[in-house]
C-alpha cells in the first residue's frame, strides 16, 4: 500500500499556484481520513479472509459459498494493498449539496457511515465521468487528479455553472484529458479511468441486453470502452454475476492480452476472463497459419461448421438389424426397433459421448424386462454389462469419438464430407483434402470447437464409468461391513431398544450410501474458458469469420454481446453493414454506438493515414483528431532505421518505440518489433514502419499499412528501400 508522508500533494515548482492551501486544504482533510480508513480496511478483510479460510470446507453449495467469498475477500485485498490514496480519482460538487463527492476505484465507508468514495460503477458517479457544458447533470465542477508514486502530481478542475468557479485552479475543461493523451507509454496500457470521455462512459454503462456494437476507427478509445465495460457490468448488472456465468473478454492477440493485463485489475475487476480465440481450444496453440486462400474462404463459412451435427449424427444410427444377447439363464432377443427406442433415451441437448451411458442403460433395462426366469436383478445386470458381444454391438453403435478424429475424418474421407456438406461441389470437395488429417490450422479450430462441444469430452465419460465403478465397489465393500457390524451385534446378545435400532439404522441404504467417500474419486479440472458465460466482450470483432462467431455463439446463449471494431480494420475487407453481417451469424436485437474522436493520433499522422486507407475503402469512417503534436511524419531510407531509433532513444528518457515491418530487427526493452497484424490494439510514442509498401496488396495491404501508421502516439517515421 502506498502510505501518506506528510501531504497527498507532490506538485511541481511550475504548479506553485495549485499547492494553495485554499484551493485543496479540503482534499488534505479528506485524504486522511481516507488514509486511516484505508489501514482499518485492511486490516478488517485480512481477519475476514483469515476466518473465511479458518471455516469448515463443506459440501456443495455450502463449499461454493465459502471458495467465492474467499475470492472476493482476496481480490478486495489486492486492491486495497495494490493503491493507497491514489484509490481516488477525484471529486465533483453538485447544484445540490456542497459537499464534494469523492469517485474511487472502489467504494469506501468509514467506521461511522461516512462514505468517503464512491464505487466508480455505481450510478451516484455516473455524472463524474459523462457530465459536459451541454448536460452538466447537476454538477457544478469537477476535480481530476492526476497521481504519480502515490502522491498528486497535477490536478484540473471544470466549472459547469458561475458558482463552480469559487476556489479553483486551472479552468480547461480538455486539460486532464489533454495531458494525459500527450504522456509517455508504458509496455503495459496506461491507467486512463480518470479521464473516461462521456461519450465513452454512455456506452461503458450501456445495457447488456443483446447486441451492443462499439464502431469507431483508430484512437478513438475502443479498448478502453471493451475493458471498462467490462468491469462495469460484471459489478453493476445483477444477470452477469459469476454465479450467473461472468463476463469473457476476448482480445485479438497475445502481446495485445499482455498490454492490457493490468487494466481489469486496476479497476477492481478481477473476475473477467480473458483470451483469444486460439485458447478456446486445446489445438489452437500450435495451429498454423491456413496456406491456402481457398481452403481458408470454405472453412470460414458457418455452415460448414454446421456440419459436425450430421457428422456426429453419423454415429449416433442405431442398428439395422437386431441380435440375441446370451445369458447364463436364457437368449434374449434384441430388435432393431428396441435399438431404436434405447437410441432416443438420450436426452436432447447431451453430448455424444455422456449419452453413451444414458443409451446403455435404457438397453440393459429393455433386455432385463424381456428375461423370463428368476434371477436376481443385480446379478442379471451385472452379466449383461460384462457381454462381450453386446458390449461389442454397443460400441460399435454409439462409439466414444474424439474431436480430432471426427474433424480429421472430414479432410481425409472425401466420401464423409459430402455425406456431411452436401452442398460442397466435387471441386471444393478436394480441395479440402489433405494429406495429415490432424495437421490443424486457425481454420480448422471452429469445426475442432464445435465437434468438441457437440461430442464432450470422452475422457469425461470414461471418468463416469470409472467413477460408477468405483463407487459401487465401495457400496459393495460397505455392505459386507456392515453385514458384519450387524452379525456382531446380533451375536452380541445386545437387548432392548439400542441393539435393535443399530441393527435398523445399519441395515438402511442412507447408512450405506453415507459411508462411501467420494471424495477419493478423480474429478476434472474445470474448464473455465467452456462457458456458458453471461456476456461476451470481443474487441477487434471486425476480424472474425463466420465460423469464428460460432465458437461464441456457443458460449453465450444469452446472445449478450459487447462488440468492438472498425470495418476499415478488416484485412479481409467488410462489405456488409455490422447489421447484416451479425444478423448473419445468428445475433438479434442489434445496437450501434458510434466512436468519431480520435484522442490518440495526432492530426499530422493522420492527415497521411487518412489517403492510404481512402484509396481501398473511400467510405472508411476515419476519426477526427482533436490534437497536434507538432512533429511532422519523417519520411527516410532504411538503411537510417539504427540512427533514428538511438536519436530517438537518446532524447526520451521514457516511451516505447515499436519497428513495424522488419522481421529481422531484435526487440528491446524499449523498442518492439511486430508484424501490423500483431500491431493491432496497441500504441507506442513513436512507429518506425519499414518498407510499408511490402505489407500486401488490396485491402488487405492498406488496413495493416493504415493500421501500423496509427499506432503512433507522438511520432511517425516510415522507412523505405
Amino acid at each position: 500500500m502506498n502510505t501518506l508522508p506528510t501531504s497527498a500533494f507532490d506538485l511541481p515548482d511550475r504548479l506553485s499556484s495549485k499547492a494553495d492551501p485554499a484551493l485543496i486544504a479540503g482534499d488534505e482533510q479528506h485524504f486522511a481520513a481516507l488514509a486511516e480508513c484505508l489501514e482499518q480496511s485492511i486490516a478488517e478483510v485480512s481477519g475476514q479472509l483469515d476466518a473465511a479460510r479458518r471455516a469448515p470446507g463443506g459440501m456443495g453449495r455450502h463449499a461454493m459459498d465459502r471458495d467465492t467469498e474467499i475470492h472476493r475477500l482476496t481480490a478486495r485485498l489486492r486492491t486495497l494493498r495494490r493503491f493507497g490514496l491514489d484509490l481516488c480519482l477525484g471529486h465533483m460538487v453538485s447544484a445540490d449539496d456542497p459537499e464534494p463527492l469523492y469517485i474511487g476505484r472502489l467504494g469506501l465507508t468509514d467506521s461511522s457511515g461516512r462514505r468517503l468514495l464512491v464505487d466508480w460503477r455505481s450510478p451516484a458517479a455516473e455524472p463524474f465521468f459523462g457530465a459536459t457544458h451541454g448536460n452538466p447533470m447537476g454538477l457544478t465542477s469537477r476535480r481530476r487528479y492526476r497521481w504519480t508514486g502515490g502522491r498528486i502530481s497535477d490536478y484540473w478542475d471544470e466549472v459547469f455553472t458561475a458558482d463552480g468557479l469559487e476556489h479553483h485552479a486551472a479552468l480547461d475543461d480538455q486539460s486532464a484529458f489533454i495531458a494525459s493523451l500527450g504522456s509517455n507509454r508504458s509496455p503495459r496500457m496506461r491507467d486512463v479511468l480518470g479521464t473516461i470521455q462521456a461519450d465513452q462512459d454512455a456506452i461503458i454503462r450501456a445495457s447488456s441486453r443483446g447486441a451492443l456494437v462499439v464502431d469507431g476507427g483508430p484512437g478513438t478509445g475502443k479498448t478502453v470502452v471493451a475493458l471498462h465495460r467490462s468491469a462495469y457490468l460484471l459489478h453493476s448488472d445483477p444477470r452477469l454475476g459469476h454465479r450467473r456465468g461472468g463476463v469473457l473478454f476476448v482480445g485479438p492477440h497475445r502481446p495485445y492480452l499482455s498490454y492490457v493485463s493490468d487494466v481489469l485489475p486496476s479497476l477492481g475487476e478481477e473476475g473477467v476472463q480473458t483470451c483469444i480465440l486460439r485458447d478456446l481450444v486445446a489445438e489452437g496453440a500450435a495451429a498454423g497459419i491456413e496456406a491456402d486462400p481457398e481452403v481458408a474462404r470454405l472453412k470460414s463459412s458457418a455452415a460448414l461448421v454446421g456440419a459436425i451435427e450430421k457428422a456426429v449424427r453419423f454415429y449416433e444410427e442405431p442398428p439395422a438389424k437386431g441380435m440375441t444377447v446370451t445369458t447364463h439363464w436364457s437368449d434374449i432377443p434384441l430388435s432393431a426397433g428396441e435399438w431404436a427406442v434405447a437410441f432416443d433415451a438420450a436426452e436432447p441437448g447431451t453430448a455424444h459421448n455422456e449419452a453413451r451411458d444414458q443409451v446403455w442403460e435404457e438397453l440393459l433395462t429393455i433386455l432385463m424386462d424381456k428375461h423370463e426366469g428368476d434371477v436376481s436383478p443385480d446379478l442379471l445386470r451385472k452379466s449383461l454389462r460384462q457381454n462381450r458381444e453386446l458390449r461389442t454391438a454397443f460400441d460399435r453403435a454409439w462409439p466414444l469419438l474424439e474431436a480430432t478424429d471426427l474433424v480429421g475424418d472430414l479432410w481425409t474421407v472425401p466420401a464423409y464430407l459430402r455425406m456431411c456438406a452436401p452442398w460442397l461441389t466435387p471441386d471444393e470437395v478436394r480441395t479440402l483434402q489433405r494429406a495429415e488429417a490432424q495437421a490443424w490450422t486457425v481454420s480448422d479450430l471452429p469445426l475442432l470447437d464445435a465437434a468438441r462441444q457437440r461430442l464432450g469430452d470422452p475422457e469425461t465419460a470414461r471418468r463416469q464409468v470409472r467413477h460408477k465403478a468405483a463407487l459401487a465397489a465401495q457400496r459393495e465393500q460397505m455392505t459386507r461391513v456392515v453385514d458384519t457390524l450387524i452379525e456382531a451385534v446380533s451375536n452380541s446378545g445386545a437387548d432392548g431398544d439400542d441393539g435393535e435400532g443399530l441393527v435398523t439404522m445399519l441395515r438402511g441404504e442412507d447408512a450405506k450410501v453415507s459411508l462411501v467417500d467420494e471424495s477419493e474419486l478423480a474429478v476434472a479440472d474445470p474448464d473455465l474458458l467452456a462457458g456458458p458465460f453471461a456476456h461476451i466482450v470481443v474487441d477487434e470483432a471486425q476480424e472474425l469469420t463466420d465460423a469464428e462467431w460460432q465458437m461464441l455463439l456457443l458460449r453465450c446463449p444469452s446472445r449478450s454481446f459487447t462488440i468492438v471494431g472498425d470495418r476499415a480494420q478488416a484485412r479481409h475487407g467488410f462489405t456488409e453493414s455490422w447489421q447484416e453481417r451479425l444478423e448473419r451469424v445468428g445475433l438479434d436485437r442489434i445496437e450501434m454506438a458510434s466512436l468519431s474522436i480520435n484522442y490518440r493520433t495526432p492530426e499530422e499522422i493522420m492527415a497521411e493515414a487518412e489517403p492510404v486507407i481512402r484509396a481501398a475503402l473511400p467510405d472508411a469512417n476515419v476519426p477526427t483528431s482533436i490534437r497536434s503534436s507538432g512533429v511532422p511524419v519523417v519520411h527516410g531510407a532504411v538503411t537510417e532505421l539504427e540512427s533514428v531509433l538511438d536519436t530517438w532513444l537518446a532524447a526520451h528518457a521514457d516511451g516505447i518505440a515499436c519497428v513495424i515491418g522488419d522481421p529481422a530487427f531484435r526487440a528491446t526493452s524499449r523498442v518492439r518489433s511486430l508484424t501490423p497484424e500483431l500491431s493491432k490494439g496497441l500504441e507506442f510514442d513513436l512507429v518506425v514502419l519499414v518498407d510499408p509498401e511490402k505489407f500486401g496488396q488490396g485491402v488487405e495491404g492498406a488496413v495493416d499499412h493504415y493500421v501500423a501508421m496509427t499506432r503512433a502516439t507522438q511520432q511517425l517515421v516510415v522507412l523505405t528501400g
